[in-house]
């Protein structure tokens, strides 16, 4: 735990005891000197000892959060406070409320966490944000009765699950069937249940073709400032719907992403997003840009690696300013370094998970950061884990970084990294 001087100002960092986040979001604190508190859904050991440093909070119940972390900044003032998931994201916006602090409408964390919401909101637009049709079921509906009603192709989804859990594709009634009653079975596990009513819905929605992009940004008083755009060159075509390469630059038209920033823009103004970061996911057709998805939160997993900004302090590794700092800087309303990502192209790769099974050896890690570009092979599974593979798991095993005179090269050393790569699952 960093310990800055008594005034340097107090950050509230929301942390979930699952996140990949703690390490690079702790770092930034630590170079930006700032006093860091850190507050989890389950208790330490250590908060008597650092009063502080630690908090234990109820993500659950954003209002008790809120009044808890209030009657903590009575004793340790907070100038500000951050969420780094979808879930913490509504109680930062809690808490900023209660204490006047930088941050988001309650009511539009919410609607960034709730696809539902977030695709009622969109359609009001006027045509400004093009989103996908769609429709809410309860999860104990008739599968078949539904399946002979909806359109094709189409894409159902839980309401508040991430990193793809629990989206499938489907193109005829029996492949709705089948999907609608995988996805109310995951709903149905002990720990997506205990979300409450969200996990009692099922939203079906237009599949739109097309490649897809991410947009990482920042929003500063509602005004959305572009940190990188991301190709995804591997097709997301379904059934499932598995993330693995993230390559910046964008190698699409510069008009087209101007109109993929513009959609991003015109989605957060709906939905009432102010500021901070933002996750947005796009698809680009014939049609224009379409909003898939957009999250008040940064990048997940451990992706935000792949991105610097600034141009480095003489050649040096030293002068490289995180995404981590640039948002920690935002929230407490400190000055803004340059928002413009470094020359090179960067790229990562979620390992996809090769299969169902406990991970009994991995071979080929050393081989795989060999590979030219790569600059770090990131093995976040640990042998004797069950890996779960889509639509029902929600981890990968991994993560590949690299980075290179352009976005084809990045691309192909992340590929030539992952084939190097051996799972043994027993």
């Amino acid at each position: 735990m960093p310990r800055p001087s008594t005034l340097s100002p107090r950050l509230l960092l929301l942390l979930p005891s699952t996140t990949y986040r703690a390490t690079a979001f702790v770092e930034a604190a630590r170079r930006l000197d700032i006093a860091l508190s850190v507050a989890s859904e389950r208790s330490s050991t250590f908060e008597q000892a650092q009063p502080a440093g630690l908090l234990t909070l109820d993500f659950t119940a954003p209002a008790d959060a809120a009044a808890r972390a209030a009657a903590f900044a009575r004793e340790h003032p907070l100038a500000g406070v951050l969420g780094v998931d979808d879930n913490t994201a509504v109680v930062a916006a809690a808490i900023a409320e209660r204490l006047t602090l930088r941050g988001n409408p309650v009511a539009a964390a919410l609607a960034a966490r709730d696809k539902h919401r977030q695709r009622e909101l969109l359609g009001r637009t006027a045509g400004s944000v093009a989103v996908p049709r769609f429709a809410l079921y309860p999860a104990d509906a008739d599968a078949a009765a539904l399946g002979r009603l909806v359109e094709y192709p189409c894409v159902l989804k839980p309401l508040q699950l991430s990193a793809s859990r629990g989206v499938i594709r489907a193109d005829s009634p029996a492949e709705f069937v089948a999907a609608f009653r995988r996805v109310a079975a995951i709903l149905a596990e002990p720990e997506v249940a205990a979300c409450g009513e969200s996990a009692r819905s099922v939203l079906v929605e237009q599949f739109v073709p097309g490649p897809e992009f991410a947009l990482e940004g920042l929003l500063v008083g509602g005004r959305l400032a572009v940190l990188a755009l991301f190709d995804k060159p591997d097709p997301l075509n379904g059934p499932f719907f598995e993330e693995t390469i993230y390559v910046t630059p964008s190698r699409l038209a510069l008009a087209a992403q101007c109109e993929l920033a513009a959609t991003t823009q015109a989605a957060a103004t709906a939905m009432g997003l102010v500021e901070g970061p933002i996750h947005a996911e796009l698809r680009y057709n014939e049609r224009g840009p379409w909003l898939i998805e957009l999250a008040a939160r940064p990048i997940g997993g451990r992706c935000s690696a792949a991105l610097r900004f600034g141009t480095g302090d003489e050649g040096t590794e030293k002068g490289w300013v995180s995404l981590e700092e640039l948002i920690i800087r935002h929230a407490l309303a400190m000055e803004l370094p340059t928002l413009e990502r470094e020359r090179q192209a960067a790229g990562v790769m979620m390992i996809p998970v090769p299969g169902a099974g406990e991970l009994r050896e991995l071979r080929g890690v050393e081989a795989a950061r060999a590979v030219p570009l790569v600059e770090d092979v990131a093995i976040t599974a640990h042998r004797g884990e069950r890996l779960v593979p889509l639509p029902e798991g929600a981890r990968y095993p991994g993560f590949i970084f690299a980075r290179g005179p352009g976005p084809a090269e990045v691309e192909a050393a992340l590929r030539d990294a992952h084939r190097r790569l051996e799972f043994v699952l027993g």
